[in-house]
């Protein structure tokens, strides 16, 4: 599967390491990249602050941010990979996570006249798993200032989220990922085994662990 797909997207809540394994598995493919710029939304610390306050802003920069960046992604093939760290339909995720209902459906009536049509659709989508406490322990560690004020709470209902879409999700091959049992970001050696059962991935649903 892995030397098929020209279009790679890794995805997983806040804290998973998708940001990091696709840099690395594009370096290895020596593929582009496009990748989610989190820094340039201005009200993200904000609404890690004051969530209700400042949530549709942080919501509305980031939907325009990623209608720019896939409008600017161009044409991928055998000659040009690129490896993605967001899928488009993570806005609505977090949309229905963090609004109110008409905040909701303002949003939704924004976000259909503003996207395309069609979306590119990726050919492979990479899904980290981790229980809530590992991505807790995560982000602390990486000690981000505008993620200093994000809860255990939070992120619970982010990882429901993210196990109920993809758990139905159905729009592309799908390689789930046991992050908190596997590190293919700091180890070599699951790096390598990922690669080699993503090359090997016959399914249109697979898991990955030390157990899968």
């Amino acid at each position: 599967m892995l030397d098929k797909a020209h279009y790679i997207v890794v995805e997983g809540p806040i804290g998973a390491g998708k940001t990091s394994l696709a840099r690395r598995l594009a370096e290895r493919l020596q593929a582009g990249t496009l990748f989610e710029q989190a820094e340039f939304n201005p009200f993200l610390t904000r609404f890690y602050q004051q969530p209700e306050r400042w949530a549709m802003a942080t919501q509305l920069s980031f939907l325009f941010q990623r209608i720019d960046q896939l409008a600017s992604l161009g044409p991928v093939g055998p000659e040009r990979r690129v490896v993605a760290d967001f899928l488009m339909d993570k806005d609505s995720l977090f949309a229905e996570q963090n609004l109110s209902p008409d905040e909701l459906a303002l949003y939704h009536r924004i976000r259909a006249g503003m996207c395309p049509a069609a979306p590119p659709c990726p050919d492979l989508v990479i899904y980290l798993q981790a229980r809530p406490e590992a991505l807790m322990e995560r982000i602390r560690k990486r000690g981000l200032e505008a993620e200093r004020r994000i809860t255990e709470s939070y992120l619970h209902q982010v990882a429901e989220r993210y196990t109920r879409y993809f758990y139905q999700y159905d729009a592309a091959p799908l390689f789930i990922v046991d992050s908190g049992e596997l590190n293919p970001v700091d180890r070599d050696e699951d790096f390598e085994l990922l690669l080699e059962r993503l090359r090997d991935m016959r399914s249109y649903r697979e898991f990955f662990g030390y157990s899968g």
